[in-house]
Protein backbone atom coordinates (compact mmCIF):
# COMPACT_ATOMS: atom_id res chain seq x y z
CA UNK A 1 0.00 0.00 0.00
CA UNK A 2 1.53 3.28 -1.24
CA UNK A 3 0.70 6.23 1.59
CA UNK A 4 2.16 9.77 1.08
CA UNK A 5 2.29 11.95 4.18
CA UNK A 6 2.09 15.97 3.28
CA UNK A 7 4.72 18.02 5.87
CA UNK A 8 8.09 17.81 7.05
CA UNK A 9 8.12 18.26 10.98
CA UNK A 10 8.18 16.26 13.83
CA UNK A 11 4.55 15.35 13.60
CA UNK A 12 4.75 14.11 10.19
CA UNK A 13 7.96 11.96 11.28
CA UNK A 14 6.04 10.59 14.02
CA UNK A 15 2.85 9.65 11.26
CA UNK A 16 5.28 8.03 9.35
CA UNK A 17 6.75 6.68 12.58
CA UNK A 18 3.03 5.37 13.39
CA UNK A 19 2.39 3.77 9.93
CA UNK A 20 5.42 2.08 9.76
CA UNK A 21 4.26 -0.27 12.52
CA UNK A 22 1.28 -1.20 10.45
CA UNK A 23 0.96 -5.39 9.75
CA UNK A 24 0.24 -4.35 6.36
CA UNK A 25 3.06 -3.96 3.81
CA UNK A 26 3.31 -0.44 3.39
CA UNK A 27 5.43 2.31 1.22
CA UNK A 28 5.63 5.65 2.67
CA UNK A 29 6.33 8.68 0.76
CA UNK A 30 6.94 11.90 2.76
CA UNK A 31 6.66 15.91 1.04
CA UNK A 32 8.65 17.67 2.16
CA UNK A 33 9.81 15.00 5.12
CA UNK A 34 13.43 15.67 6.87
CA UNK A 35 16.36 13.33 7.46
CA UNK A 36 14.41 11.55 10.12
CA UNK A 37 11.64 10.42 7.68
CA UNK A 38 14.14 9.17 5.22
CA UNK A 39 15.15 6.52 7.52
CA UNK A 40 11.25 5.01 6.67
CA UNK A 41 10.18 6.02 3.46
CA UNK A 42 11.30 8.36 0.54
CA UNK A 43 11.27 12.43 0.72
CA UNK A 44 9.61 14.31 -1.99
CA UNK A 45 11.05 17.86 -3.09
CA UNK A 46 7.64 18.67 -2.80
CA UNK A 47 6.30 21.69 -0.03
CA UNK A 48 3.03 20.88 1.55
CA UNK A 49 1.17 23.71 0.15
CA UNK A 50 2.21 22.80 -3.39
CA UNK A 51 -1.80 21.44 -3.70
CA UNK A 52 -1.33 20.62 -7.63
CA UNK A 53 2.52 19.20 -7.71
CA UNK A 54 1.22 16.78 -5.00
CA UNK A 55 -1.86 15.76 -6.50
CA UNK A 56 0.18 15.39 -9.92
CA UNK A 57 2.79 12.99 -7.95
CA UNK A 58 -0.09 11.05 -6.45
CA UNK A 59 -1.53 10.53 -9.88
CA UNK A 60 1.88 9.98 -10.73
CA UNK A 61 2.92 7.17 -8.46
CA UNK A 62 -0.70 5.20 -7.61
CA UNK A 63 -0.65 6.35 -4.14
CA UNK A 64 -3.52 5.04 -2.41
CA UNK A 65 -3.49 7.17 0.64
CA UNK A 66 -3.14 10.56 2.08
CA UNK A 67 -2.34 11.92 5.17
CA UNK A 68 -1.91 15.65 5.73
CA UNK A 69 0.05 16.85 8.53
CA UNK A 70 -0.08 20.82 8.74
CA UNK A 71 -2.75 23.07 8.75
CA UNK A 72 -1.66 25.50 6.25
CA UNK A 73 -3.22 22.96 3.31
CA UNK A 74 -5.79 21.95 4.62
CA UNK A 75 -6.95 25.50 4.89
CA UNK A 76 -5.90 26.23 1.53
CA UNK A 77 -8.30 23.26 0.22
CA UNK A 78 -5.90 20.43 -0.51
CA UNK A 79 -8.84 18.23 0.76
CA UNK A 80 -11.32 19.23 -1.47
CA UNK A 81 -8.63 19.31 -4.35
CA UNK A 82 -8.13 15.50 -3.58
CA UNK A 83 -11.94 14.73 -3.07
CA UNK A 84 -12.65 15.62 -6.03
CA UNK A 85 -9.91 13.58 -7.59
CA UNK A 86 -11.14 10.62 -5.90
CA UNK A 87 -8.13 10.22 -4.28
CA UNK A 88 -8.79 9.24 -0.44
CA UNK A 89 -7.34 11.55 2.10
CA UNK A 90 -7.47 11.86 5.84
CA UNK A 91 -8.13 16.05 6.81
CA UNK A 92 -10.55 18.78 7.09
CA UNK A 93 -12.25 20.13 3.54
CA UNK A 94 -11.25 24.41 3.68
CA UNK A 95 -15.13 24.66 4.80
CA UNK A 96 -14.06 22.71 7.71
CA UNK A 97 -10.62 23.62 8.13
CA UNK A 98 -12.45 27.33 9.24
CA UNK A 99 -12.36 26.19 13.00
CA UNK A 100 -8.44 26.71 12.78
CA UNK A 101 -8.23 29.11 10.09
CA UNK A 102 -10.72 31.78 11.14
CA UNK A 103 -10.60 32.16 15.20
CA UNK A 104 -13.87 34.68 14.14
CA UNK A 105 -15.52 31.83 12.95
CA UNK A 106 -14.81 29.34 15.61
CA UNK A 107 -15.65 31.92 18.29
CA UNK A 108 -19.02 32.34 16.58
CA UNK A 109 -19.53 28.72 15.18
CA UNK A 110 -19.24 27.57 19.51
CA UNK A 111 -21.72 31.06 20.20
CA UNK A 112 -24.20 28.91 17.72
CA UNK A 113 -24.12 26.00 19.33
CA UNK A 114 -23.41 26.93 22.80
CA UNK A 115 -19.80 25.35 23.16
CA UNK A 116 -18.12 26.67 26.31
CA UNK A 117 -15.03 29.08 25.15
CA UNK A 118 -14.51 32.02 26.83
CA UNK A 119 -16.29 35.82 26.13
CA UNK A 120 -15.41 37.56 23.14
CA UNK A 121 -15.57 40.07 20.34
CA UNK A 122 -14.88 40.18 17.20
CA UNK A 123 -13.46 43.32 15.01
CA UNK A 124 -13.13 43.30 11.54
CA UNK A 125 -10.80 45.67 9.26
CA UNK A 126 -11.06 48.96 9.91
CA UNK A 127 -12.78 48.55 13.32
CA UNK A 128 -9.38 49.44 15.05
CA UNK A 129 -10.82 52.14 17.25
CA UNK A 130 -13.56 50.08 18.63
CA UNK A 131 -11.39 47.08 19.49
CA UNK A 132 -9.40 50.23 20.91
CA UNK A 133 -12.51 51.30 23.04
CA UNK A 134 -13.31 47.72 24.06
CA UNK A 135 -10.28 46.58 25.08
CA UNK A 136 -10.08 50.19 27.80
CA UNK A 137 -13.44 49.13 28.92
CA UNK A 138 -12.29 44.84 30.07
CA UNK A 139 -9.87 44.02 32.86
CA UNK A 140 -6.59 42.44 31.76
CA UNK A 141 -5.37 40.47 31.69
CA UNK A 142 -6.66 39.98 28.28
CA UNK A 143 -6.11 37.57 25.24
CA UNK A 144 -6.03 39.31 21.81
CA UNK A 145 -6.10 36.84 18.73
CA UNK A 146 -5.60 37.64 14.72
CA UNK A 147 -8.20 35.47 13.51
CA UNK A 148 -6.34 34.04 10.43
CA UNK A 149 -3.38 31.60 10.90
CA UNK A 150 -0.04 33.20 12.02
CA UNK A 151 2.34 29.91 12.42
CA UNK A 152 0.73 29.37 16.11
CA UNK A 153 2.05 32.97 17.48
CA UNK A 154 -1.02 34.95 16.72
CA UNK A 155 -2.86 34.53 20.49
CA UNK A 156 -1.41 36.82 23.09
CA UNK A 157 -1.79 37.32 26.24
CA UNK A 158 -1.83 40.49 27.34
CA UNK A 159 -1.23 41.60 31.15
CA UNK A 160 -2.09 44.72 31.16
CA UNK A 161 -4.72 46.85 28.94
CA UNK A 162 -1.47 49.02 28.04
CA UNK A 163 0.11 45.49 26.72
CA UNK A 164 -2.97 44.94 24.75
CA UNK A 165 -3.24 48.23 22.98
CA UNK A 166 -0.01 47.65 21.98
CA UNK A 167 -0.64 44.20 20.49
CA UNK A 168 -3.83 45.17 19.01
CA UNK A 169 -2.10 48.11 17.30
CA UNK A 170 0.82 45.49 16.02
CA UNK A 171 -1.93 43.10 14.37
CA UNK A 172 -4.09 45.91 13.45
CA UNK A 173 -2.01 48.59 12.02
CA UNK A 174 1.56 47.52 11.80
CA UNK A 175 0.20 44.27 10.12
CA UNK A 176 2.62 42.00 12.31
CA UNK A 177 0.56 38.83 10.64
CA UNK A 178 -0.03 40.21 7.61
CA UNK A 179 -3.23 39.37 6.67
CA UNK A 180 -4.35 37.10 9.31
CA UNK A 181 -4.83 40.01 11.61
CA UNK A 182 -7.02 41.82 9.58
CA UNK A 183 -10.08 40.17 11.73
CA UNK A 184 -9.16 40.02 15.60
CA UNK A 185 -10.91 38.68 18.63
CA UNK A 186 -10.34 39.92 21.68
CA UNK A 187 -11.76 37.61 24.52
CA UNK A 188 -11.24 37.18 28.42
CA UNK A 189 -8.24 35.75 29.96
CA UNK A 190 -9.34 32.03 31.40
CA UNK A 191 -7.52 30.51 34.64
CA UNK A 192 -6.44 27.18 35.00
CA UNK A 193 -4.47 24.40 33.29
CA UNK A 194 -4.58 23.36 29.80
CA UNK A 195 -4.78 20.17 27.95
CA UNK A 196 -4.91 18.71 24.32
CA UNK A 197 -7.55 16.39 23.43
CA UNK A 198 -7.53 14.45 19.66
CA UNK A 199 -10.47 13.17 17.64
CA UNK A 200 -11.07 11.28 14.97
CA UNK A 201 -13.59 11.07 13.09
CA UNK A 202 -15.15 10.30 9.73
CA UNK A 203 -17.97 13.02 10.26
CA UNK A 204 -20.31 11.12 11.94
CA UNK A 205 -18.58 8.87 14.00
CA UNK A 206 -15.38 9.35 15.94
CA UNK A 207 -12.72 7.83 18.58
CA UNK A 208 -10.64 9.75 20.67
CA UNK A 209 -7.06 9.29 21.38
CA UNK A 210 -4.97 9.80 24.31
CA UNK A 211 -5.30 13.39 26.41
CA UNK A 212 -1.83 15.17 26.28
CA UNK A 213 -0.47 18.17 27.92
CA UNK A 214 2.16 20.75 25.90
CA UNK A 215 4.64 22.90 27.22
CA UNK A 216 4.67 25.94 25.14
CA UNK A 217 6.56 28.80 27.22
CA UNK A 218 10.41 28.48 26.61
CA UNK A 219 11.88 28.58 30.02
CA UNK A 220 11.66 25.88 32.67
CA UNK A 221 8.82 26.65 35.58
CA UNK A 222 6.42 28.33 32.23
CA UNK A 223 8.76 31.20 31.69
CA UNK A 224 9.74 33.27 28.71
CA UNK A 225 8.16 33.36 25.08
CA UNK A 226 6.08 31.16 24.08
CA UNK A 227 7.15 28.41 21.20
CA UNK A 228 5.71 25.69 18.85
CA UNK A 229 6.06 23.16 21.92
CA UNK A 230 9.11 22.18 23.73
CA UNK A 231 7.43 18.93 25.00
CA UNK A 232 4.82 17.32 25.99
CA UNK A 233 3.20 13.51 27.88
CA UNK A 234 -0.14 12.06 27.18
CA UNK A 235 -2.28 10.58 28.82
CA UNK A 236 -2.67 13.75 30.97
CA UNK A 237 -4.00 12.63 34.79
CA UNK A 238 -5.44 15.94 34.29
CA UNK A 239 -7.91 14.66 32.33
CA UNK A 240 -10.54 12.18 34.13
CA UNK A 241 -13.10 9.67 32.95
CA UNK A 242 -15.90 11.95 34.51
CA UNK A 243 -14.28 15.02 33.02
CA UNK A 244 -13.61 13.46 29.41
CA UNK A 245 -17.21 12.42 29.23
CA UNK A 246 -18.45 15.84 30.00
CA UNK A 247 -15.98 16.94 26.93
CA UNK A 248 -17.49 14.62 25.09
CA UNK A 249 -20.91 15.42 25.56
CA UNK A 250 -20.59 19.21 25.92
CA UNK A 251 -17.86 19.87 23.23
CA UNK A 252 -17.05 17.48 20.90
CA UNK A 253 -20.20 15.87 19.85
CA UNK A 254 -22.10 19.30 19.39
CA UNK A 255 -19.05 20.62 17.23
CA UNK A 256 -19.06 17.61 14.95
CA UNK A 257 -23.03 17.90 15.21
CA UNK A 258 -22.77 21.44 13.82
CA UNK A 259 -20.51 21.32 11.11
CA UNK A 260 -22.81 18.56 9.59
CA UNK A 261 -25.70 20.75 9.90
CA UNK A 262 -23.49 23.47 8.58
CA UNK A 263 -23.15 21.71 5.39
CA UNK A 264 -19.00 20.75 6.40
CA UNK A 265 -18.87 17.50 7.81
CA UNK A 266 -15.89 16.86 9.84
CA UNK A 267 -13.11 14.51 8.53
CA UNK A 268 -9.74 14.01 10.25
CA UNK A 269 -8.24 14.79 13.21
CA UNK A 270 -10.08 17.81 15.51
CA UNK A 271 -7.66 18.98 18.10
CA UNK A 272 -9.38 20.73 20.92
CA UNK A 273 -7.41 22.69 23.12
CA UNK A 274 -8.92 22.98 26.35
CA UNK A 275 -8.58 25.27 30.08
CA UNK A 276 -10.16 23.34 32.78
CA UNK A 277 -11.46 26.95 34.32
CA UNK A 278 -13.33 26.49 38.13
CA UNK A 279 -16.41 26.56 35.93
CA UNK A 280 -15.55 23.47 34.10
CA UNK A 281 -13.62 22.83 30.23
CA UNK A 282 -13.67 25.58 28.15
CA UNK A 283 -12.30 25.88 24.58
CA UNK A 284 -9.45 27.40 23.94
CA UNK A 285 -8.96 27.08 20.39
CA UNK A 286 -9.60 24.37 17.76
CA UNK A 287 -7.26 22.81 15.55
CA UNK A 288 -7.49 21.31 12.70
CA UNK A 289 -4.59 18.88 12.91
CA UNK A 290 -2.57 16.83 15.04
CA UNK A 291 -0.68 19.18 17.33
CA UNK A 292 3.22 19.14 17.71
CA UNK A 293 4.65 17.28 19.83
CA UNK A 294 1.54 16.06 21.34
CA UNK A 295 1.45 13.80 18.00
CA UNK A 296 4.75 12.67 19.12
CA UNK A 297 3.33 11.00 22.39
CA UNK A 298 -0.01 9.81 21.43
CA UNK A 299 0.83 8.31 18.77
CA UNK A 300 3.04 5.79 20.37
CA UNK A 301 0.16 4.85 22.76
CA UNK A 302 -2.05 3.79 19.82
CA UNK A 303 -2.01 -0.17 19.55
CA UNK A 304 -4.59 -0.27 16.82
CA UNK A 305 -2.62 -0.21 13.36
CA UNK A 306 -3.17 2.80 12.04
CA UNK A 307 -3.53 2.16 8.08
CA UNK A 308 -7.13 0.38 8.80
CA UNK A 309 -7.81 2.94 10.78
CA UNK A 310 -7.27 5.92 8.34
CA UNK A 311 -8.96 3.35 5.62
CA UNK A 312 -12.45 3.12 7.79
CA UNK A 313 -12.13 6.87 8.56
CA UNK A 314 -12.10 7.33 4.24
CA UNK A 315 -14.76 5.20 3.79
CA UNK A 316 -17.07 6.56 6.36
CA UNK A 317 -16.68 2.90 8.77
CA UNK A 318 -15.24 4.64 11.48
CA UNK A 319 -17.83 2.74 13.61
CA UNK A 320 -16.10 -0.29 13.13
CA UNK A 321 -13.26 0.62 14.63
CA UNK A 322 -12.02 0.30 18.20
CA UNK A 323 -9.14 1.89 18.70
CA UNK A 324 -6.90 0.28 21.51
CA UNK A 325 -4.09 2.17 23.54
CA UNK A 326 -1.17 1.01 25.21
CA UNK A 327 -1.48 1.31 29.15
CA UNK A 328 1.08 3.39 30.51
CA UNK A 329 2.02 6.63 29.53
CA UNK A 330 4.43 8.42 26.77
CA UNK A 331 6.73 11.59 27.11
CA UNK A 332 8.70 13.52 24.80
CA UNK A 333 11.29 16.79 25.38
CA UNK A 334 12.46 19.01 22.68
CA UNK A 335 15.46 20.36 21.57
CA UNK A 336 15.95 23.13 20.35
CA UNK A 337 18.39 25.43 18.16
CA UNK A 338 20.33 28.33 21.14
CA UNK A 339 18.21 31.52 20.70
CA UNK A 340 15.16 29.65 19.82
CA UNK A 341 12.25 31.06 19.47
CA UNK A 342 14.00 34.07 18.09
CA UNK A 343 16.70 34.17 15.63
CA UNK A 344 19.16 31.39 15.49
CA UNK A 345 21.69 29.36 13.46
CA UNK A 346 21.53 25.99 11.25
CA UNK A 347 23.81 23.94 10.08
CA UNK A 348 25.41 22.28 13.36
CA UNK A 349 26.21 18.73 12.96
CA UNK A 350 24.29 16.49 15.26
CA UNK A 351 25.99 13.58 17.33
CA UNK A 352 24.82 11.06 19.28
CA UNK A 353 21.37 9.96 16.94
CA UNK A 354 22.75 5.91 17.33
CA UNK A 355 23.33 5.69 20.70
CA UNK A 356 19.96 6.90 21.45
CA UNK A 357 19.08 3.81 19.57
CA UNK A 358 20.60 1.26 22.06
CA UNK A 359 17.80 2.33 24.84
CA UNK A 360 14.92 0.06 24.59
CA UNK A 361 11.30 2.06 24.29
CA UNK A 362 13.13 5.57 23.21
CA UNK A 363 12.15 6.98 19.85
CA UNK A 364 13.82 10.01 18.82
CA UNK A 365 11.52 11.92 15.90
CA UNK A 366 13.19 14.88 13.78
CA UNK A 367 11.55 17.97 13.21
CA UNK A 368 13.93 20.38 12.02
CA UNK A 369 17.24 18.36 10.12
CA UNK A 370 18.50 17.31 7.45
CA UNK A 371 21.53 14.71 6.14
CA UNK A 372 24.18 16.61 4.19
CA UNK A 373 27.39 14.29 3.01
CA UNK A 374 26.26 11.39 5.27
CA UNK A 375 25.76 13.62 8.61
CA UNK A 376 22.42 14.97 10.09
CA UNK A 377 22.55 18.72 10.63
CA UNK A 378 20.44 21.03 12.38
CA UNK A 379 17.85 22.76 10.07
CA UNK A 380 15.43 24.45 12.72
CA UNK A 381 14.28 25.76 15.72
CA UNK A 382 13.03 23.04 17.03
CA UNK A 383 15.32 20.10 16.14
CA UNK A 384 14.43 17.11 17.44
CA UNK A 385 11.58 15.22 20.08
CA UNK A 386 13.12 12.48 21.96
CA UNK A 387 9.86 10.67 23.20
CA UNK A 388 9.84 7.63 25.40
CA UNK A 389 6.87 5.16 26.39
CA UNK A 390 6.94 4.01 29.98
CA UNK A 391 4.57 2.01 32.93
CA UNK A 392 3.99 5.43 34.60
CA UNK A 393 5.04 8.83 33.50
CA UNK A 394 7.92 8.81 35.75
CA UNK A 395 8.97 5.95 34.14
CA UNK A 396 9.03 7.27 30.75
CA UNK A 397 10.11 11.18 31.70
CA UNK A 398 13.39 8.96 32.96
CA UNK A 399 13.59 7.02 29.73
CA UNK A 400 12.99 10.41 27.52
CA UNK A 401 15.86 12.22 29.42
CA UNK A 402 18.14 9.38 29.10
CA UNK A 403 18.04 9.46 25.27
CA UNK A 404 18.32 13.37 25.60
CA UNK A 405 21.65 13.49 27.36
CA UNK A 406 23.28 11.04 24.75
CA UNK A 407 22.05 13.63 21.87
CA UNK A 408 24.60 17.01 21.40
CA UNK A 409 24.70 19.57 18.97
CA UNK A 410 25.98 23.24 19.45
CA UNK A 411 23.22 25.30 20.98
CA UNK A 412 21.47 22.45 21.98
CA UNK A 413 18.67 23.15 24.54
CA UNK A 414 16.08 21.98 26.21
CA UNK A 415 13.41 22.37 29.08
CA UNK A 416 14.33 20.19 32.48
CA UNK A 417 11.04 20.04 33.74
CA UNK A 418 8.72 18.19 31.40
CA UNK A 419 5.82 16.57 32.50
CA UNK A 420 5.89 17.93 36.36
CA UNK A 421 2.51 19.03 36.44
CA UNK A 422 1.12 15.64 35.42
CA UNK A 423 3.89 14.07 37.83
CA UNK A 424 2.39 16.44 40.85
CA UNK A 425 -1.13 15.18 40.07
CA UNK A 426 -0.30 11.79 39.83
CA UNK A 427 1.64 12.05 43.15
Amino acid sequence: MRILIVGGGGREHALAWALAQSRRAVELFIAPGNAGTAALGINVPLAATDIEGLLAFVQGKDIHLVVVGPEQPLVEGIVDRFDAAGIPIVGPTAGAARLEGSKAFSKAFMARYRIPTAAYRTFGSGEYEAALAYIEAQDAPIVVKASGLAAGKGAVVCATTAEARATLTGMMQDRAFGDAGDEVVVEAFMTGEEASIFALTDGTDYVLLASAQDHKQIGEGDTGPNTGGMGAYAPAPLVTEDLLAGVRRDIIEPTLAGMRAEGHPYRGFLYVGLMMTPEGPKVVEYNCRLGDPETQVVLPLVKTDLVEVFEKLTQGRLREVKLDQYPGAAACVVLASEGYPGAYEKGFTIEGLNAVADLSGVVVFHAGTKATDGRILTNGGRVLAVTARGKTLAEALAAAYAGVERIHFEGRQYRRDIGQKGLNRSA
